[in-house]
């Protein structure tokens, strides 16, 4: 008997139709012999209606009051699930997160799983029934509900097969696995059988929708074979796991990202410490920093331009206005447009050139490039947000064709 955790995401919960398609699929590993837990999100675009809802009443309502509100897009979900579940004839326990067990810090909309008391869930099983938990949210050591920011039922799922030591952990989405582009941009994209830990990280992090970075990061941690796979459809997935068996690829895959903004912080002094004062001032406030690009000091002044998160722009840059005008620089301008596209691949440790044809592919279809960022298993670029398919597609087409 193996246990199984299954996340299934708001699309596949969309309606009644699909709920009781995930039913079946449930069902059906639980029929043969599996201990089964299955993680849901909020029905299609709940949690986004909830958002709107607040925001009618009060844009700047508290944090706390929006968890409490948006945590009742997944108890819908499970309690219609379980109910799809009797209906074919087994038991099934749906659970709120914090009657799963999750404890969490007190950063509302955005917590941390603290660790998990899966008792609860045991008890459950035992019993032989099917337990479906309330992805995305928890509890603080307060009591208070919590929710774990876009993407937390992913991290939910893993944390949840962490504790429990399953056998194998089940993220269902609307595509058959992870590309080698996105699909539905790219016609001749490529699904992966199996990719890397790092890789996966890297894509998630970079801009690919398929699984959230954070639940990567726990993944890797514990080592969890993940499979992503499509709820739609019966086709096998993509594995991710410590080490592929395949032969590394030159590179897994191409990434969009158009969540981000530049920054130019315009001739500043060129003096020890300035990079220091002002990246902290930024730290201070939670802001990360991608990529960094600083010019070469003439006349006593340099430039320095970074990327952060588009939605933080405008406060990255109250955050240093006054502090930097202060100091000598000349003006701090921004260009929220932009977009970066990334190639990842554990290849690229072994392979020579591969930035070169990336930039040779972007040269051929006509796009300039403004900021370059690179490790050892990707190459990041930062380009305008309205050639951002294009620059997918050339991208993948010299790789891939």
């Amino acid at each position: 008997m193996s246990l199984i955790v299954q996340k299934f995401g708001g699309t596949s919960v969309r309606d009644a139709e699909r709920v009781m398609n995930v039913a079946r699929i449930v069902t059906d590993t639980f029929s043969k012999g599996n201990d089964v837990v299955v993680v849901v999100s909020a029905q299609g675009d709940t949690t986004d209606d909830l958002i709107a809802k607040a925001d009618e009443i009060n844009p700047n309502a508290s944090k706390r009051e929006k968890d409490m509100l948006l945590a009742a897009g997944e108890q819908i979900s499970i309690s219609l699930l379980a109910m799809a579940i009797e209906k074919l004839g087994y038991h099934a326990t749906s659970l709120l997160g914090w009657q799963a067990g999750f404890q969490t810090s007190s950063a509302h909309t955005s917590a941390r799983i603290r660790r998990i008391d899966p008792s609860r869930i045991k008890v459950a099983l035992d019993r032989h029934n099917i337990v479906v938990v309330a992805g995305f949210q928890g509890a603080s050591k307060y009591g208070d509900i919590t929710t774990l920011g876009r993407g937390g039922s992913d991290t939910s799922a893993v944390a949840i097969a962490a504790a429990m030591h399953a056998d194998l952990c089940q993220i269902y989405t609307d595509v058959e696995g992870v590309y080698t582009a996105d699909p539905r941009k790219v016609e001749n994209a490529r699904k992966l059988k199996e990719i890397s830990y790092d890789e996966m990280l890297e894509l998630a992090t970079l801009g690919a929708q398929v699984l959230n970075n954070r639940s990567v990061e726990m993944a890797k941690k514990y080592n969890i074979e993940l499979e992503v796979l499509s709820s739609l459809t019966h086709a096998p997935g993509t594995i991710v796991k410590e080490k592929p068996k395949m032969e590394k690829m030159l590179i897994s895959g191409v990434a969009k990202d158009t969540d981000v903004a530049r920054i130019s912080v315009i001739s500043v002094p060129n003096i020890p410490g300035i990079a220091f004062k002002m990246f902290s001032r930024l730290s201070a406030k939670g802001i990360n920093v991608d990529i960094i690009l600083q010019s070469i000091g003439h006349d006593g002044k340099k430039d320095i331009s970074f990327t952060v998160a588009r939605p933080r722009v405008h406060e990255a840059v109250e955050a240093l206005e006054e502090y930097m005008m202060s100091h000598g620089a000349k003006e701090i301008v921004y260009d929220d447009k932009v977009a970066k596209i990334s190639i990842v691949g554990a290849g690229m440790e072994s392979h020579a050139g591969v930035a070169t044809k990336m930039f040779e592919a972007l040269y051929d279809a006509q796009i300039n490039i403004q900021m370059i960022s690179t490790s050892e298993i990707k190459v990041s670029v930062l380009i305008d947000e309205a050639e951002a398919d294009k620059a997918v597609k050339a991208i993948h087409d010299k790789f891939f064709d």
